[in-house]
This record gives C-alpha cells, structure tokens and sequence, in this order.
C-alpha cells in the first residue's frame, strides 16, 4: 500500500518543461543518481521534476540505471520494491520517452541480460514476480520475431541446472505460465521439453517441501493445457494431475498455508471453467477430493467455498461438456447436500421480527426485489449456498435436481430444527427456476409442502413459505395461478393476518402482486372483496414495509380486475388521494410513491369514464408531488410511469402537462454508468452521475432501472400522444436511436427497439396533417436514420432473443415507411441479414456439435431445443421481413433477394425444421404473388420444393407447399405447364387420403382442393378437365380456410354462370352436387362467402327453378338434406316464412322479399 501511494506522488509530480538546443537546463549529475532517486521518498515533487528532466536529457541512462539499482545490496527491499515498480512504468508507458521501443538497441540489449541475471539471482519473491511481469511484457512483441533468442533456453537452464534455487525455479515457472497465457504460440513447441520437468517438480521428494514452486508449476501446467490446441496435446499433462491434486492437498495440511491454498483452488477453478474436458479421466477422484474440502468444517470458510465453486464450474461447463458431472457417481445427491447444509448458518436476527428495511435507504423497494427480500441474517456461507443451489439447479435442470429434491427436503421440513424447515422451503424457492420444466409434474406435492408450513410456529420458517410460494407464483405461471388459486389467495389472506410479524404480513402482500400477473380477472374475482379488506388492513398499520406491499398489491389487483373494480373505486380512492396529499414530508416520500403507482393503476381499471371527476384533483396533485420531488433520485421515475398510466388514460388529454413531465424524462433516459466498470460489476458498483446541478452516487442496478424506465416512458407517449408527440421526437430519437447497441443494459435495449416504430408513426401521421416543418423531408430523413440504424443495430446484438426482437421491430418499420426507404437503406439492412443469417449457422454449428459430445443427454436435450428454436424464431423473423420487402418494392427487390438466396435455401433441406421450410415456401408465395412475371425466372428453383413438400408429413407444411401451388398455377402460366402432371399426382394424394378431413389436416385438405381449382381454370388445356374438373367439385365445399374458401365458391359461381359444361355434365348430371354445395353454404350460417358470392347463389338457384324443367329441378335437389330442402324452399319461396329456418336462411329470404326478382343484393341489416 505504501508503495501504490508513493507511485501515486511520482505520477502526479509536476511536468518538466520540454528541453530543447535552445534551454540552458543543466545537464543532470549521474554520479548523485542514487541521491536523487531516494529523495523520491522525501521530498517527491522536488526529485520527481529533477528526474523527469532526466528522462528527457537522457532515457537510456535512467532506465538502466534504475535496472542496475535493483542489484544494490545495501537498498532495502522496500526501495527496490519500488524499484522494480517504477521500471515497469517507465518501460511500458507508451506515451514516456523511455517505452522499450524508445530505447537503443544497445540499452535494450543490457536491459535484457540484466532482467535475466536479476530473475537468476532475486530471492525476493514480490519482486520476482514484478521482474516476471516486465520479462513476459516485453516477451510477447520480441519473441514471435525471435527477437529474445535467449529467453526460453535461460527459462530451460533455470529447470535444470543443479545450481538454480527455488527462487530461479519459481522465476521460470512462473515465466511460462505468463508466456503461455500472452503469446501461447511461442512456447509451445517447449512443451515435450517441460513434461518431464513438470513431472518431476510435482512428485519428486525433494521438491516437496518446495511449495509456492510446485504451486508455480502447477499453474504454468494449468496455463500449457489451455494454450495447446489439439486433445492430443492436451492429454500429455493427464500424468501430472495427481502431482497438482497433492500440491492442493498438501497447501490444506498446512495450517500458516491457506493463502497457497486459496491459488491453486482458483487454479482449479480457472482449469474446470476453460478446460473441463481435461478433468474428465480422473474426474471421480478429483471430484471426491473437492467434496471432502467442501464438507471439511476445521478448514476456513473461503476454502470450503471455492471447492464447491470448483464444482459448480464444472457444472457450469454444459456447453462443452454436457452431462458430464451427471455420470459421477452420487454427485447431484451429495453437492446438493452440501449447499442445503451451507443454508443452516442463519442467526434469528431481531430486525427479521421487526420488518427493518434490509435494502439500501435509496432504493425503490417495489423494484429492487431482490434485495428487498434478501433472507435477514442470513451469513455469507448461507447466501453462497442458496446462490449455488439456483446455479446448480439451471444448470444441471429439472430431471436431475428434482428427484434429489423430492428425496432430500421432506425430512428437513419435519426437523425440530427450525433452521432445517427454513433451509427446505428457500431450497424449492431456489431451484424453481431451473427445474420448473420438471417440477410441475409435482406442483401438487411442493404446493402443498409450502402451505403446510404458512402454520409452521416459528415465524421465519412461515416468512420462506411465503417466500417460496412467491417464487412458485414467477416460475409456474400462469399454471400454478389457474390449478391452486383455491389454496394460494386464501393463504396469502390469512398470511397478512400474521400482525406480530409484519415481515410475513408485507411478504404475503408482495406475492398477491406476483399472483396478478396471472392475466385472468376471472381467476381472482372470487377473492378481490376479500383481499382488499386485508390490505386496508395493512395500509393502516404503522410499519414501512408493510404499508408499501398493501399499496402495490392494492395497484396489482386493479390492473388485473379492470372493469371489476369499479364497485371498490369509491371506497380506495379517496384514501389514496389523501395519502398523495400528505407524502410531502421525507419518510413519507416512498408512500407518495407507491400512492401515485396505486391511483394510476385503478385510474386505468376503471378507466376515463370513472376516473373523469378525479383526474384533475389527481392530475394537480402529481404535479405539485413532481415539483417537490424534483431532485429526489428514487421518486421521480416512479412518477413517471404514473404520467405514463395516466396517459393510457386521458391520452392527449395530457398535452397541457408535457413541459412538466418530458424535462425529467429527457434527464433520466439519459443517465450513464461509469463506462470503466465491468459488465458483471455493474449492478453493484457505485456511480456518480448530475442530477440536476448536483453529482449523486447510485448502485447500478437503480441507475439503470431509472434509464429504462425513463426510455419506456418516451416510447409510450410517442405512442399513445400520436402526432401530438411531433415537438418532442426528434430529442426522444437523439436519445432512443443510440440506445439500440446500449450492451450493457438488455432491457434498456430492448425498450429503446420497441420505441422505434411509435416515433415513426407518430412522424409519419403528423407529417399526414401537416404540423410536421419540413413535411415529407422531415419524415424520410428521420426513416433512414432510424432503418439504418436498427440494421446496423442487428450486427452488435449479443443476445438471440433481443435480435428476434430487433428483426421484429423493423420489420415493423419498414412496414410504417413503405416505399420511401431508399436502395442504400435496402442495401444496409440485407449485408445485416446476411450476418444475422451466418452468425445463426454458426451457433446452429457449435448446437450440433454438443450433441456428439459423449456425455449428451436428454436434458441437455431439452435445453438444446430451446436454443434451436430461438434461432429458428430469428429465421423465421427475417423471412418476415423479406416478405414485407417484396410487397413494398415487388419486382425491383429481387436482385437484393437473388443476394440472400444463398442463405435462404440451405433452410429447404429434410433435415430443417418445420418453421424453416414455411419461411423459404412464405417468402416463395409472394415472390410469385406480388412479382408477376418477373418471379417466373425461379420457377425452376422453388417449384420442385413445393411439390416435394406437399405430400410433407407436416400438415403445416402440406397446407403452406399447397397454397404455393395454387399460386403458381394462377400466375405461372407456361412456365407452369410442365409441372401440371406431377402438382395433380401430389394434390390427389391429398384429397383422397382417409384421414384428409381430420382437424389437423383439414386446411391441408382445403389448400389442394383451392390449388385443383385454379389447375382447372388457368391449365385446362393441360388436363383431362371432363375427370378432374368432377372431382373438385365433389371436394366442396370447404369451409376450414376461410380465405381459400371464399376463393373456390367464387370461381365455382363463375363456371355455374357461364354454363360450364364440365362442371354441370352431360344433362346437368352435376347439377345436384352444385345445388348441394349452395344449400349447404347458405344455409349453415358459415363465414366461407362473400355476401356478392352469396347473392350470386341465389340469383342462380332462382334461375335454376324458373329455367329448367320442374323436373329436372327436383330431381338435381334430391342430394339435399331434408333440412337443406326446407330452408332452401324458404329462401326460394319469398312469400312462406318458416321460424325454424336458419338464421342465414332467414337473413336470405328478408333479401329476396326485399328485391323480388331483381338481381340480389345485400340488404343494409
């Protein structure tokens, strides 16, 4: 510590003026360097100008002669510590005068051969390691250019030569390790050479007592295996495991050695997360050893918990080596034994009792869940085992975990011990996640293990069954809400009853808002009178957290009833209004604003008309609440999400209130962490961010909740306002478009994408009504920039399912922009599909390549499907996204789309799954539909698959290939006319299979018997139309496709009306059929006809009994239904009315009374 304080002087020294030919600045005296340099300690800023001029005069001289001190006997370690600390900056500071490659090839020489001698000689081991660090430093530049010839065969000497020390030995180790971690390649080729040295370190007798070396080495073997690439070369270190299991060993027996320990555990873990394949031969023993550490109480706790970190690590290691730690005889039973018992080191802690707020003062408590329901006295150990029980069980899923579970937590919950019952109920809470899949195969049974204990007499063990069940409610939903709602609410009920403990009463309360977003008002209906009575109750009551919950719960109730709760509105209101009123003083800020959260949620159940003769009271209360608040952190996004309520209220009814509210939304949207933070740090880090005119520090998880929902704000009015929200958007787009790549925040990514399309419109409309300046410009400058960059947006997006999201949303947009996006807009978003498409692929690749792993299992599986299907979602998507393209811009997209055909038809294989080959067969159908000629030239290429896939065994698939079909025989003309033969083979098979009108295979069904239509009426000449043209009328009617439906009655109208003699036949021979598919249709009361369809039918059926002989009438009625022939008499006979008819049959015959004999129409009922 003395030592980083004193660099801190030197660097903050002040700067020497730059010398020039020109400055008499006296030359420095190198005979009093030393002086010079140990005034460094007294008097910094004095010595720290004379050296820096030094350094400019002449930087050579300084660095060696700082090298050459670090031999000086009569310095003390202290100053060569500092020393070596100072070379290093000096040698590796790119922007001082003396970085390596400022110096002469003469002083890098000396500088060499003296770090070398230094290491050779040093037995210091602090400065070993500081030497070491400059010695690989320097290393990775010089020795891929063999620029450093005399490094490695110094490393090997140092091994080797019987006069090296433990400390030369550890010099070289330690050397390897970092080369092979920096420049790997370089080393490698020294690895057949080291195996023996390793060896020998590790096991030979006389090297035992040698510990930190054998540590060293066992870190520099760690480092080789994962630097060498190939198995093979892996498997050479297999003989050296046991050597770094004894030194592990031997670091624990030794009681003053817990910090060795400690590395070479890290080691471990650092082999087990990088290598876990390496383990896998001697995985058992290994294994057993971390179990008898983990489970080792005389040893110290951190030790204990890095042997189960080892574990969890290797659990971890899925991807690599899936199902691995399965196979290891009892491991499951025995790790999760060990985490349950790590939950038991629990103190009954005073504050529990009282309901003390355990979170940070600042904190919203309504988002930070988790830490406002973090498990009060709970230890270190204890939070360690229920965080590795969570990790264990997403990890190792459902399959595994639960039977262990099933086996192991019934006996903790009858255990006198009131830590045992506790430990049980946070285990089911914890593993709930990552074996939900399996888990609700037995809700019944964990429900009712959780309910039994709400009457446990100890009160923390009834706060975990409410904890669990909360847990249940996230995880299980919306099955656990709609089987044991029955059991659920009237536990929570009787829960906030439980006044001598208001941490289970504010809990309880807390799981009724989980419960809500069940999206069933009709499941909670029966208990709202109930529940509500209960957090009146609760909002009574004097305890902070407790008069908190009763309010959000209050607020989730209303959001979930709706229309309900009106009957409740008069009774809650008034009192919510006055807790908004008295919220001006400081402790009862997070009152006001749960309050506010409240009334905007029941002002949205009931809606504008209930909430009409309160909205300005409330309106002006929120408003002079914001202006109090105006610098409180915590308040005002709360504030904002109730403007954002209210809003889906009133909508542009809040226009007069915007210059209040966008000022603090603008501020938070654009809030910053501390960019030099680490992703996986950032939640618990501390920032310093301007609010106002003040600097504030705040946790990362709440800054970055206050962004998001800042930006979600922006994006619901945009939304909701219209072409209202026209003077704010081009400042919400500066702030939302950057958003798009903001990596470190998924959800804050995700809302800003989400924004996009409601900007866009509400650009658009009010550029429609004119109150946009600049008009069309306006709008078409703001399109591009925001299409471009969502495109480029695609390219950055870590995560699969924001990318599904991003594809969705600009799909979205393109629809809004239509034509006037341009081909350089075009040209960007296809290179970004392009990448989209191959970074699948490639994912899909490393999926493959898992299941050949030799520890594949059914649950890896299960997890490998869920993975596959997000990237067919992303495929899927993009085929969306063409298809909207080819709409917009038709013929002039296909050569984008010629670029794109590489990736698409690869998805056409047997072996893609089903939603990949209705994408390639979607983005066919309307190529061909909306490209007209133009779509002919790719006849050749897709026609093949849709033949192919019309006999698929998918009934998706057949029904989509079969469409397909229907369309090419409409608009391929010639081109199709080789295809004829084969399309009639393929629907034939279809529409005669037994099973054709089955519920799943019926719009199948429908399809061919659409696409054997349009072959009789476009490919006549192809046919043999006096067989085929019978058969498809024989197919009607079809009713399942409403669409295709429509279409076949139409074109049979048609050929009825022009006297089609196929279709009638020789003597109206089919004349019954074609009457029994107009009765049929009018008088079932379908949907399949269009009301002109519908009046053709009947003008046709009147036509029918006027023309023809009454006998051959009668006789073509004769396939009627009885039914059929009574309301097909009434629609025929005007002036009978028969109140059994049909409602269709009636809704008919009030038309033919209407017209007469008249062509029909459609009567305005």
């Amino acid at each position: 510590m003395k030592l980083r304080r004193k660099w801190r002087r030197v660097r903050k020294a002040p700067q020497a003026p730059q010398v020039t030919e020109m400055d008499e600045v006296p030359r420095p005296d190198w005979d009093s360097f030393e002086t010079i340099f140990s005034n460094f300690m007294e008097n910094p800023e004095e010595a720290g100008f004379i050296f820096s001029i030094m350094i400019q005069v002449d930087p050579d001289s300084v660095v060696l002669k700082i090298a050459n001190s670090l031999g000086t006997v009569h310095n003390t370690d202290q100053s060569r510590e500092f020393n070596v600390a100072l070379l290093t900056r000096l040698l590796t500071n790119q922007d001082l005068g003396t970085n390596w490659n400022n110096l002469s090839v003469s002083s890098q020489s000396t500088l060499k051969c003296v770090l070398l001698d230094r290491i050779m000689l040093e037995e210091s081991k602090a400065i070993i390691t500081r030497l070491c660090d400059i010695v690989s430093h320097l290393a990775v530049s010089l020795l891929p250019d063999n620029n450093w010839p005399e490094l490695l065969p110094f490393l090997h000497k140092c091994l080797t030569d019987s006069t090296s020390n433990s400390c030369s030995r550890l010099s070289a180790f330690l050397l390897y390790a970092q080369l092979a971690d920096k420049t790997g390649e370089t080393v490698v080729g020294c690895v057949k050479d080291l195996h023996s040295l390793f060896l020998n370190t590790l096991n030979n007798d006389d090297t035992l007592n040698d510990l930190d070396v054998r540590i060293t080495a066992t870190m520099a073997v760690i480092r080789f295996i994962q630097c060498v690439s190939s198995l093979n070369e892996k498997a050479q270190f297999q003989d050296l495991l046991p050597g770094m299991m004894r030194t592990l060993t031997d670091a624990l027996s030794n009681n003053d050695l817990e910090y060795a320990a400690v590395n070479v555990l890290n080691l471990f873990i650092e082999l087990a997360r990088n290598e876990p394949k390496f383990l896998r031969r001697q995985l058992v023993v290994i294994v057993g050893t971390m179990f008898e550490i983990a489970e080792n109480k005389s040893l110290e706790e951190e030790i204990r918990h890095l042997a189960v970190e080892f574990m969890l690590t290797l659990v971890e290691a899925k991807e690599k080596v899936p199902g691995m730690m399965k196979k290891v005889p009892l491991f499951t039973n025995t790790c999760f034994a060990i985490l349950l018992n790590l939950t038991l080191d629990i103190k009954d802690e005073p504050r529990f009792h009282t309901a003390e707020p355990i979170w940070h003062s600042d904190e919203p408590s309504w988002h930070c869940t988790e830490k406002q329901h973090e498990v009060s006295g709970a230890t270190k150990s204890c939070s360690f085992g229920l965080n590795c029980l969570k990790r264990l069980s997403i990890a190792l899923g459902g399959k595994t975990v639960t039977p262990i579970a099933m086996e192991q937590l019934p006996s903790y919950l009858v255990s006198p011990e009131w830590e045992k019952r506790h430990a049980a109920l946070l285990a089911i809470a914890q593993i709930s996640e990552g074996s939900s899949k399996v888990m609700i195969r037995y809700l019944e049974q964990f429900v009712n293990m959780v309910l039994h204990s709400f009457h446990d007499p100890h009160p923390r063990v009834r706060w975990a069954a409410v904890h669990a069940i909360h847990q249940l409610l996230i995880h299980f939903c919306p099955h656990i809400q709609a089987q044991y709602h029955n059991q659920i609410l009237p536990a929570l009920a009787a829960a906030m009853d439980d006044c001598q403990n208001p941490r289970v009463q504010a809990f309880a309360a807390a799981s009724v808002v989980i419960f809500c977003q069940f999206e069933s008002p009709e499941t909670i209906e029966p208990y709202v009178d109930g529940l509500l009575k209960k957090l009146v109750v609760l909002l009574q009551n004097d305890n902070q957290m407790v008069h908190e919950e009763a309010l959000i719960a209050l607020g989730a109730i209303a959001d979930l009833s709706k229309e309900h709760f009106h009957k409740y509105y008069d009774f809650v209101m008034p009192y919510l209004k006055a807790l908004l009123v008295n919220a001006n003083d400081k402790s009862d800020e997070a009152l006001g604003r749960n309050a506010l959260q409240c009334i905007s949620s029941v002002g949205m159940a009931v809606g504008k008309e209930k909430f009409r003769d309160d909205i300005k009271q409330v309106m002006d209360l929120l408003k002079l609440f914001q202006e109090s608040q105006v610098k409180d952190f915590d308040t005002i996004p709360h504030i904002l999400v109730a403007w954002m309520k209210i809003c889906k209220v009133i909508g542009k009814d809040l226009l007069p209130y915007m210059s209040i509210i966008m000022p603090s939304t603008v501020e938070f949207s654009q809030l910053e962490p501390d960019k030099t933070v680490p992703s996986d740090e950032l939640d618990d880090s501390i920032h310093k961010v301007k609010l106002r005119d003040e600097i504030i520090c705040i946790r990362g998880e709440i800054l970055l909740w206050a962004k998001s929902v800042a930006v979600s704000v922006l994006g619901s009015f945009a939304e909701m306002l219209e072409e209202d929200f026209y003077p704010w958007i081009s400042q919400a787009a500066s702030i939302l478009v950057p958003l798009l790549k903001f990596n470190i925040h998924r959800e804050t990514r995700e809302i800003a994408c989400k924004a996009m399309s409601p900007l866009l419109l509400s650009a658009k409309l009010a550029t429609v009504k004119g109150t946009a300046q600049g008009g069309n410009d306006y709008f078409n400058q703001l399109a591009g920039h925001i299409i471009l960059a969502m495109g480029d947006a695609l390219s950055s997006e870590p995560e699969t399912k924001v990318c599904v999201t991003k594809l969705q949303e600009l799909n979205r947009c393109l629809v809004i922009c239509g034509q006037i996006v341009n081909e350089a807009q075009i040209r960007s978003i296809i290179d970004q599909i392009k990448h989209v498409i191959a970074e699948s692929s490639r994912r899909k690749g490393e999926l493959s390549e898992r299941v050949k792993s030799e520890d594949f299992d059914a649950e890896e599986a299960e997890l490998l499907r869920d993975e596959r299907e997000q990237e067919v979602e992303i495929f899927k998507t993009i085929g969306y996204l063409v298809t909207i393209l080819i709409k917009t811009f038709k013929a002039a997209f296909l050569p984008f789309l010629d670029e794109l055909s590489s990736y698409i038809m690869p998805m056409m294989g047997k072996d893609k799954t089903t939603e990949e080959r209705n994408t390639c067969i979607y983005v066919f159908d309307h190529l061909v539909g909306f490209c007209g000629e133009a779509a002919l030239k790719y006849f050749d290429t897709y026609l093949p698959f849709l033949l192919n896939w019309s006999n698929d065994e998918n009934p998706r698939v057949r029904k989509n290939a079969l469409y397909g079909l229907r369309i090419c025989a409409e608009k391929g003309g010639s081109i199709f006319k080789p295809f004829v033969g084969e399309a009639l083979s393929r629907i034939n098979v279809v529409i005669t299979h037994f099973n054709a009108r089955e519920p799943e295979n019926v719009e199948a069904y429908d399809n061919a018997v659409s696409a054997l239509g349009k072959i009789c009426q476009f490919h006549r000449a192809n046919i043999d139309s006096a067989q085929i043209i019978p058969t498809w009328l024989n197919c009607l009617p079809i009713k399942d496709d409403v669409y295709e439906a429509k279409a076949v009655l139409n074109q049979l109208c048609s050929m009825v009306e022009r006297s089609d003699t196929e279709l009638l036949g020789p003597n109206y021979l089919h004349l019954p059929k074609v009457i029994s598919v107009f009765a049929e249709v009018l008088c079932a009361g379908d949907d399949v006809v269009t009301e002109e369809t519908a009046n053709r039918m009947i003008h046709l059926l009147r036509h029918f009994k006027e023309t023809l002989p009454p006998a051959t009438f009668a006789s073509a009625r004769a396939l009627l239904l009885p039914q059929q022939e009574m309301e097909l008499e009434s629609i025929l006979s005007p002036d009978q009315k028969d109140t059994n008819i049909s409602a269709r049959a009636m809704k008919l015959l009030c038309c033919l009374v209407t017209c007469g004999n008249q062509t029909l129409c459609w009567s305005n009922d």
